[in-house]
């Protein structure tokens, strides 16, 4: 059987209404006659139940103190579906298909708004099947049916993320292993943290976690741990430790990498003033800018400067291609509000190939001579059109490109306010620019796009689910013998067979 359904999606038939409603019920105008809502006292007490009884009926809720046939809707706060079934059956009480059982989150919504809103998958409690019995009485039609996939390309996750207690500590444990290069373990909870990203609803027990693909023994043992004290044991003692405090530190600078900062640990350093002022050690060209305009670069980019710096990129290259398209890709395209850096894919249609290979140094040389340009470093391309996609899944690609420091005037970013900044009056901000060929453009933007998760999984489901192979620069069926051509993302995920997923539900 599925995994997990939801209690109920389809349209609700009414109830005959109870004669003899409580009179606490009734100190108070109903507003909404269609909902009678009882409020589960289980893992909530008493005295929040009646703060929020109360509240809603101040809102124009009808809401019974006992469960009664009349009641529509079930609220309940820290329980599964499963849990408040149960319940159900301890009280000797049949549930039917009409019975909504929704989390607290639904009703806090309501009051909000001063009336009903809809009902969607995360408030509504799932039962799993196995935990359904015959006589329960309850009845899931098809479409409630939560199927959930191994591959971050079949499922939709927004950054509406229901379960950053889980995800947060996942990617501490990740980024540590990550530290100590344990590839497997790394993997492991990076594939969980995106599973449990993509739920509808908050896991809340164990019971919740059962039939979700990529939750290992390990993972299910840090679940456990923060369902039970709040927090895991774990990730305290990795936020504790020495070398994970140190590697985050040294890598926070831009163009200082695992090995140099194994290195620096290895050789007792611990912190960044300490580093700084060793004159025995050599810098590249690239960590001396990050030193130099570190306190700029570890604060986070937001959307306004970021759209700001697509200002700048796109006056830039239209100075020389007129007709090429520029596109903000990465977390921002996802739609993500703030980041470390900013991506930009530039192609164009009508461009020779001459005229890109000189695009990207015509924009940096304009920027330098504007006094705008703090960093560069152009890596050409090595890009060869008919060779075979990678067979790695976190490849990177042979287009060209340039991994620059802008300086951005504050003005570009609030003009009313500008005048009001102290100091130098500008921010250093990192920007990635790509130029790939028009007819790669569209899965060089799938591929720059991401997440680093979702494109990780892209690329294992073509391998092998279809036995293609995919990368940012084409799409090979190795059946078929053939590259497969496509003008935009959307028939990226037709060769693949898979639904289109827009750029905002790839946050896996």
């Amino acid at each position: 059987m599925d995994p997990l359904r939801a209690v109920h999606l389809g349209p609700r038939k009414k109830r005959p209404k109870q004669m003899g409603t409580s009179a606490a019920s009734t100190l108070h105008d109903i507003r909404f006659q269609d909902l009678v809502l009882f409020i589960l006292e289980k893992k909530m007490g008493s005295t929040r139940r009646a703060f929020l009884m109360d509240l809603a009926r101040r809102k124009g809720f009808r809401v019974e103190n006992e469960l009664s046939d009349s009641v529509t809707h079930i609220v309940a706060e820290n329980n599964s579906g499963t849990d408040v079934l149960e319940w159900l059956q301890e009280q000797n009480i049949k549930a039917t298909s009409e019975l909504e059982l929704l989390d607290i989150s639904w009703l806090i919504e309501c009051m909000g708004a001063g009336k009903p809103v809809e009902m969607t998958g995360k408030h509504q409690l799932l039962v799993k099947e196995s935990d359904r019995s015959p006589g329960t009485g309850m009845k899931t039609p098809p479409l409630a049916v939560r199927k959930i996939s191994q591959y971050a390309c079949q499922r939709r996750t927004t950054l509406n993320n229901c379960n950053h207690i889980f995800t947060d500590a996942f990617e501490i444990l990740a980024e540590n292993y990550e530290f100590r290069e344990n590839e497997g373990s790394c993997l492991a909870f990076m594939r969980a943290a995106s599973v449990l990203k993509s739920l509808p609803f908050p896991v809340i027990s164990m019971k919740d976690t059962e039939g979700i693909p990529c939750l290992g023994d390990k993972v299910k043992c840090v679940i456990e741990g923060i369902i039970e004290d709040g927090e895991s044991s774990e990730v305290k003692a990795v936020l504790n430790d020495e070398r994970y405090k140190s590697f985050k530190l040294f890598t926070s600078v831009f163009g200082v990498g695992l090995k140099t900062a194994e290195k620096w640990f290895r050789m007792g350093f611990r912190t960044l003033s300490t580093i700084k002022s060793d004159e025995t050690l050599k810098f590249t060209r690239m960590q001396k800018a990050g030193f130099l305009y570190y306190e700029d670069l570890v604060s986070c980019v937001n959307r306004v400067e970021a759209e700001a710096v697509s200002v700048l990129v796109q006056e830039a290259v239209a100075h020389f291609l007129p007709d090429a398209l520029v596109t903000m890709t990465g977390g921002f395209r996802r739609g993500k509000m703030i980041g470390h850096d900013v991506d930009f894919l530039i192609t164009s249609p009508g461009a020779a190939e001459e005229e890109e290979q000189q695009l990207l140094h015509q924009v940096t040389n304009l920027w330098k001579q504007k006094e705008l340009l703090l960093y560069c470093d152009h890596i050409e391309s090595t890009f060869e059109k008919f060779k075979l996609p990678s067979r790695k899944v976190d490849a990177l690609d042979h287009f060209q490109k340039c991994f620059l420091i802008l300086k951005l005037p504050h003005q570009r970013v609030d003009t009313d306010r500008s005048s009001q900044h102290e100091g130098k009056g500008w921010k250093a901000i990192r920007v990635d620019l790509v130029m790939c060929p028009y007819e790669r453009r569209a899965f060089a933007l799938l591929g720059w796009t991401g997440s680093r998760q979702f494109e990780r999984d892209l690329r294992r489901y073509a391998t092998h689910e279809r036995k293609m192979m995919l990368d940012n620069h084409a799409l090979y069926d190795k059946t078929k013998r053939m590259f497969l051509e496509a003008e935009s993302e959307e028939e990226i995920f037709a060769h693949l067979g898979l639904d289109y997923i827009e750029p905002q539900e790839r946050n896996a």
